[in-house]
């Protein structure tokens, strides 16, 4: 990988890892479902009129849509805003790598072996001593949320390899089309016409740079950028990059925020990160399948190589929010 595209690499992890950040900030803006309707219809408008839409069947792009903008996100940001820290929800959401692994080898029929199962209990192991540390700290409820989102993230990953988009960038622009009209309905029916209407009244420009934030860097030039960098190299090049989502957000989340990082935090992320690197990094195996070269999972990662141990396959490389 060149310099210029390694510097690239670094930077889409550090916007991802900051992004959570972000969302803490836009959180006291917006009520959760509010703000997260509000970053898909920036993320989707105007940018759907520059881009194609991809070739595949709209059930996959409304599936991806619903489990990733609805769900994910959704439950994402009411755990925020329910007490999960931003720092720790960067790492928790890092499971979402074992979730799509078991899904995937429920669904697609991949076999786990040994060390990824290993893998899979050692960030077991790691999600258990986050909640611990986070029960004796703040809401267990809303660790539980962001549990849920990243099984959510999941279920948009194993759709999207069903899909296989080619372009990652007009992919997500396309799925961004989804969210927003059943958040607003949702965020009407639990948050009400009156809160959302007062966050709109007081919008100021600290509120807007994050929605600026969420919907364009993050979303838009992260998946951009990110799709780009694995059209030109290995998914085994450029997946571990998104291990260093978590640091960032806790990093970040410590300098900005104030947020403390305990040693539990610590052991977590150690046990979390070095589970979902035996899961991430090491091939699974179809049992039967066909391959196919375009096949991408909800980041737009190729994901057919799963065969090969050069190009492993779509538990890598997600860890954005």
């Amino acid at each position: 990988m060149s310099s210029l595209h390694l510097a690239l690499a670094v930077l889409v992890a550090a916007l991802w890892g900051v992004n959570f950040v972000v969302i803490e900030v836009g959180l006291r803006h917006f009520p959760p479902l509010l703000f997260s309707a509000l970053r898909f219809l920036l993320a989707a408008l105007p940018a759907v009129f520059f881009v194609r839409r991809p070739r595949v069947a709209l059930r996959w792009v409304v599936g991806v849509g619903l489990s990733l903008g609805v769900a994910k996100f959704g439950l994402l940001f009411i755990g925020m805003e329910g007490g999960m820290p931003a720092g720790l929800s960067s790492l928790v959401l890092q499971s979402q790598a074992v979730f799509t692994a078991v899904l995937a080898a429920a669904t697609l029929g991949e076999r786990l072996g040994r060390t990824r199962l290993f893998g899979m209990a050692v960030s077991f192991a790691g999600i258990v001593v986050a909640a611990v540390g986070q029960g004796t700290a703040g809401p267990l409820g809303a660790f539980a949320l962001v549990v849920a989102a990243a099984f959510a993230w999941g279920v948009a990953n194993v759709l999207t390899r069903k899909a296989a988009p080619e372009d990652a960038l007009s992919w997500m622009v396309w799925v961004s089309l989804v969210p927003p009209l059943p958040l607003i309905a949702l965020s009407l029916l639990f948050e009400g016409a009156s809160a959302d209407l007062a966050a709109l009244r007081s919008l100021d420009p600290s509120g807007l740079a994050a929605l600026g934030f969420v919907a364009w860097a993050a979303t838009l030039f992260g998946f951009g950028a990110w799709g780009h960098l694995l059209r030109r190299y290995d998914a085994s090049a450029v997946a571990p990059f998104s291990l260093l989502v978590p640091v960032f957000g806790m990093t970040s989340a410590a300098l900005l925020l104030h947020e403390g990082i305990s040693l539990a935090d610590i052991a977590a992320a150690a046990l979390l990160i070095g589970g979902v690197v035996l899961v991430s990094l090491t091939p699974g195996k179809r049992r039967t399948h066909t391959p196919d070269e375009h096949a991408t999972d909800a980041t737009g990662q190729h994901a057919t190589d799963a065969t090969d141990a050069a190009h492993p396959h779509d538990e890598t490389g997600r860890v954005r929010a």
